[in-house]
């Protein structure tokens, strides 16, 4: 009673004190109460209390449903009985209301099904209880119907801590009571109060999707009811939601599937179609067109593969959807939107096809059904195209408006797209270019309109890639009008952007070479006029540079002076200093295309601007450099590091690096406290290694020799990165080894000290992550200078501290050189060092398995199950029955109260079947019940813990 008044207390505290202190400390008073055991007595008393007021029931239903979700696991045997005679009184003592409360018992009562077996509720489950329930008490009715419809939702509830294998067999018991469930739901039909109800509750069952043939469904009460009730104002959304899952439950695999239930197609499409004239009622509500709406974009989804034959029958389908996709409102047409996408995928894939026989048919089939869908696809891209036009007001916007805005280009962008793959690119080309020459016209006039220019550019735009490179009737008349339009800041940008979008055409097209320097020009305003103009400009300039890099060599000098007036910063250009990196990868890789010695020349040329200002900096002493924020150092490395990663010159560039060397080590020496620095500074020598190679000469050694020296110093982590390059580089150098072997020695050990604890792991979680990418690394690239290591054993013994550390990549890495490690007998050259490997991994395996056991089941997140479940399954494949034994001796730690005996076997079976070489897919079930069975809820993950106790094991290796 003290408990129940104290309840009572702190929810009056939670939402009238005046307080936020106070409110604060009794919301959590009342979260820790609803853990505890004395929470179901005192919800239930509480309940059915007479004084209790709303507040107080609500609390109360919510806990009590929580706890029978939840913690149904903490109650005897033969608490079931009375707990659910308690709950079918709450029922019928709530049946009238409030709403919130009678839903939330209900709910619970639906979660103690699926905790129970059928058997437990009498004969035949708990469908025919409610039926018995619902025939002596009929005045209970309207609660028990509730109670019927989130029966089936608690299905897909994984927030009831149900067993897999429990939650299995719900549901079968459940399908196999459908019949039973729907005769209750047609009883009820002859209540008319009811009814919107009852369609409710008939919509939820068919979301289970089994069970009932479509012949049958065609002529039942429930599914004539909803039909006839599209037109009822009181009842329409109701049946709109029963025909939109009847839609889906015939085109579900679990219910046969379209061939199965074509009875119940033939009478729900008709009905469906007699809809079409209300899209266009202007007496209709937005709410009521949009339900409509729904339904048609339904059946396309749903019956894309029928529609996409082409019969006269679909096409009328296709034609409503039309009509929905030429609704003024967007929300509304882009319903239809994933249908189009479906439809052009069937269209075009070869699949779509098998059932002809031979090539030929295939072809001519193919053909037909692209042409019969061709007028629909040329409306298409008239309907939609009007939508990415800007608003008159679209300087007024909010950021959130114009992000929508923004999302609604890029969606007809994509039915464009869509389109363009059924008509061709050429063919939507034309379409769009009507609309570019009609917008241009608006552009010379007085209002000097640009906006439907503008967006009739971003259409032509996103079609890009479907345009043939030598399309020769409209793409010259399109860069004739993009030469022409007014420099307003948005149109310059999408103009800037399109030009970049048909760089390929530029290099094809007979006449490309003689527009590139208007085009440049055009790029070259676009430059100056805003900073977004400036930005497309300069995605535009990589693009032409990119794909007609080989008609640019000759014009070097009109590309450098546009180069060094945007990466300098002087005169009138607006380009960032991070969209000037796409300037830097332009010349880079022009200068790919020229002869070595030139290229070299070209190369000096491309660095001087980007050398200079760092020299001065370098130039003016140790407090200066020192004393610079990490920008004014990173916006010239990171240039360098695309020159490096562009210019595909070995020599060239290595050449570069050599002269280079001395500032990059006097910010090596100074900056190397510095992480922004040195990540800029290590990404520029990791694409310098990875584009010169063997020919750095004594470069590669300073480099080596810099970050060995730093790293044990400043712990930066870029530095393993760049070793991790150099490792793939010239692993297996033999000129290199001595180098390498005395680089991965000295960073694994210096890394295995500092990352001694899990706390330190994570702490640190970017050295670990790029420590074990480098031992992953050594394993592939050069196994003979590491497996045999005095580091590895150490690298081990530090993986298994760190496995369950909860930063993702870095918890990744480990798992990841684990199993390179377990698969080690797999790769080229790898079984030579399995005895190495074995004297390591056996005296630890036992250790590792249980790690990997508790990783499985709770002390990692679920998300990181797939990578968990690789390793584990790596362990076994390489040790076999051994590694069964080590998941024996684990999960006999675990009490039976969390996992039962077959759930144990069918987890060690799977393990078993791995180690004896059956396909890992098929063995993901069981790892996964077991990771679902010890997750199941908090109590149980913490007894796992507990048993397990990942974290406090000794991982020395065994005597």
């Amino acid at each position: 009673m003290e408990l129940q008044n104290t309840v009572k207390e702190a929810l009056n505290a939670l939402y009238h004190h005046p307080d936020d202190g106070v409110r604060l400390q009794a919301d959590r008073w009342l979260q820790d109460f609803q853990r505890t055991l004395d929470a179901w007595q005192v919800a239930d008393n509480l309940l059915h209390d007479a004084t209790s007021n709303l507040e107080t029931l609500i609390f109360c239903s919510q806990t009590l449903r929580s706890k029978v979700q939840q913690d149904f696991e903490e109650l005897q045997s033969e608490a079931f009985c009375p707990l659910r005679d308690s709950l079918n009184n709450l029922l019928r003592k709530f049946h009238k209301g409030p709403p919130k409360v009678r839903t939330q018992i209900s709910i619970a009562v639906a979660a103690l099904a699926v905790h129970v077996r059928a058997e437990d509720w009498g004969d035949g489950g708990i469908v025919k209880w409610l039926r018995d329930e619902m025939n002596l008490h009929p005045e209970y009715i309207p609660g028990l119907l509730e109670l019927l419809t989130v029966l089936p939702e608690e299905v897909f509830n994984y927030k009831i801590a149900a067993r897999p294998e429990r939650r299995r067999q719900f549901e079968k018991e459940l399908t196999s009571q459908i019949e039973v469930a729907l005769d209750i739901l047609t009883a009820c039909l002859n209540i008319t109060e009811l009814k919107e109800q009852v369609l409710e509750a008939f919509a939820s069952w068919l979301r289970l999707k089994h069970g009932i043939p479509g012949s049958v469904l065609a002529s039942h009460p429930l599914v004539l009811t909803a039909l006839s009730s599209l037109n009822s104002e009181l009842l329409s959304e109701a049946a709109v939601n029963v025909i939109s899952e009847l839609i889906h439950y015939t085109a579900a695999g679990s219910s046969g599937g379209v061939s199965v239930q074509m009875p119940l197609i033939q009478v729900l499409v008709p009905q469906v179609m007699n809809l079409k004239g209300q899209l266009r009622d202007s007496s209709k509500d937005e709410e009521d067109v949009k339900a409509i709406a729904r339904l048609f974009s339904d059946m396309g989804d749903s019956y894309v593969e029928l529609i996409a034959t082409g019969s006269d029958e679909s096409m009328l389908i296709v034609h409503a959807l039309l009509e929905v996709a030429s609704h003024p409102e967007y929300y509304i047409a882009s319903m239809t939107f994933n249908f189009w996408h479906s439809l052009q995928v069937n269209l075009t894939r070869r699949e779509s096809y098998i059932s002809f026989v031979n090539e030929s048919s295939i072809e001519a089939e193919r053909n037909r059904r692209l042409q019969v869908f061709r007028p629909a696809y040329e409306s298409l891209v008239s309907l939609v195209s009007f939508r990415i036009q800007y608003p008159q007001d679209y300087q007024d916007l909010s950021n959130e408006d114009l992000k929508e805005f923004k999302h609604t280009r890029y969606a007809v962008a994509d039915v464009l797209i869509d389109a363009a793959s059924v008509l061709g690119g050429d063919a939507t080309l034309r379409i769009l270019y009507m609309k570019l020459d009609e917008a241009a016209a608006c552009c010379h006039s007085e209002q000097s309109e640009w906006r439907p220019a503008e967006a009739a550019l971003f259409g032509i735009r996103a079609i890009s890639s479907y345009v043939s490179a030598v399309e020769a009737e409209v793409m010259p008349k399109v860069m004739d009008r993009l030469l022409k339009l007014p420099q307003h800041p948005q149109l310059l940008q999408t103009v800037c952007l399109t030009i970049g979008a048909y760089s390929k055409w530029l290099d094809s097209a007979s006449g490309g070479l003689s527009i590139l320097p208007s085009v440049l020009d055009i790029l070259m305003s676009g430059m100056g006029i805003s900073e977004d103009s400036a930005a497309a400009a300069a995605v535009a300039f990589r693009q032409i540079c990119d794909d007609c890099r080989l008609k640019l060599r000759g014009c070097l000098d009109g590309l450098f002076h546009i180069y060094h007036r945007a990466v300098s910063g002087e005169g009138s250009f607006k380009v960032a200093a991070d969209d000037s990196l796409h300037l830097v990868e332009a010349l880079s890789k022009v200068i790919t295309e020229l002869p070595p010695d030139h290229a070299k020349s070209a190369l000096e040329a491309l660095c001087l601007p980007v050398v200079t200002p760092l020299q001065e900096i370098v130039s003016q002493g140790p407090d200066t450099l020192n004393s610079k924020s990490a920008r004014d150092l990173t916006v010239h490395i990171d240039r360098f590091g695309y020159i490096f990663r562009y210019v595909n010159h070995a020599e060239a560039v290595a050449d570069a690096i050599q002269r280079l060397w001395p500032i990059f080590k006097a910010i090596f020496d100074l900056r190397a406290w510095d992480m922004r620095t040195m990540e800029s500074l290590c990404r520029a020598c990791k694409y310098a290694v990875r584009t010169s190679g063997r020919c750095m000469g004594i470069t590669i050694g300073a480099m080596l020799e810099e970050i060995q020296g730093l790293y044990q110093q400043h712990h930066q982590p870029c530095f393993l990165y760049l070793s991790s390059e150099v490792i793939k580089i010239f692993g297996s150098d033999p000129s290199c080894a001595n180098y390498l072997k005395s680089l991965i020695e000295a960073l694994f050990m210096h890394t295995t000290r500092l990352l001694t604890s899990i706390q330190e792991f994570t702490a640190r979680p970017d050295i670990a992550d790029d420590c074990f990418l480098l031992a992953s690394r050594c394993i592939r690239y050069c196994p003979q200078l590491f497996i045999p290591s005095a580091v590895f054993p150490s690298l081990v013994d530090c993986s298994l501290i760190g496995i369950t550390v909860h930063h993702r990549e870095a918890s990744n890495s480990i798992l990841t050189f684990l199993s390179d490690t377990f698969d080690l007998g797999n790769s080229a050259g790898g079984e030579q060092y399995l005895p190495i490997r074995n004297c390591v991994i056996l005296p630890r395996g036992s250790s590792i398995t249980r790690i990997l056991i508790a990783s499985l089941t709770g002390a990692l997140p679920s998300s990181r199950l797939e990578s968990v479940t690789y390793t584990l399954l790596s362990l076994s494949r390489a040790y076999g029955p051994q590694s069964v034994e080590w998941a024996k001796e684990s999960i006999s730690l675990v009490p039976l109260t969390a996992v039962t005996e077959v759930e144990r076997s069918r987890f060690l079976k799977a393990l078993s079947d791995a180690a004896s070489g059956a396909n890992v897919n098929a063995l993901s079930v069981p790892i996964e019940d077991l990771s679902d069975v010890c997750r199941r809820n908090r109590t149980v993950m913490e007894i796992v813990q507990q048993s397990l106790r990942p974290l406090e094991l000794n991982i020395a290796p065994g005597s």
